[in-house]
């Protein structure tokens, strides 16, 4: 198995961001115990800005042109206290690309972080449309708020077998 942690950054972790994720402090100690118990098994994924938003992300970020920063930028850092030497970027929702695929393997993948209802569904849909097996951690990811992280869960359940919502104490 393979851990992807997806978009554990500032922008979504600070209260004060307009893409702040509510929940995103009551997931750092279940998201922190599976990255300690997969070790080597662990990625960081950032959804990051384009140089230069194109097709429909051009209104995307007309709507959020805070966002429109470098990736280096303080609001794309991963959020304390998480460290990675390496990360997959994506300009994209979905994390799911040739990189993670290569880190990943013939594993599954197992996806906790932010949010559910956005980046985590779009990576789980698009692993099991390429035919990986995937596990989403409920109780390490969260939502835009918490009705979207039940409903966004309710949908991924939709996928079984090909998707298999999980609680972090069954993959310890």
């Amino acid at each position: 198995m393979h851990l992807a942690v997806i978009d554990m950054q500032r922008i979504f972790a600070d209260p004060d961001s307009p893409w702040a994720t509510p929940g995103f402090a009551a997931i750092v100690e279940p998201v922190s115990a599976l990255v300690a118990a997969l070790g080597d098994d662990v990625t960081f994924t950032r959804f990051v800005a384009p140089a230069a938003p194109a097709g429909a992300w051009r209104a995307y970020y007309a709507q959020w042109p805070f966002a429109l920063a470098s990736p280096e930028a303080e609001l794309y850092r991963l959020a304390a206290p998480f460290v990675a030497d390496s990360t997959v970027d994506a300009t994209t929702f979905s994390k799911w690309g040739p990189e993670l695929a290569a880190r990943v393997g013939g594993s599954t993948l197992v996806l906790a972080g932010v949010s559910t209802d956005c980046c985590v569904l779009s990576t789980a849909v698009a692993a099991a449309d390429a035919g990986v097996p995937v596990q989403v951690v409920a109780d390490a990811c969260a939502g835009v708020d918490e009705e979207s992280h039940r409903a966004a869960l309710h949908v991924l359940g939709l996928y079984a077998p090909l998707i298999e919502v999980v609680d972090a104490a069954s993959l310890r």
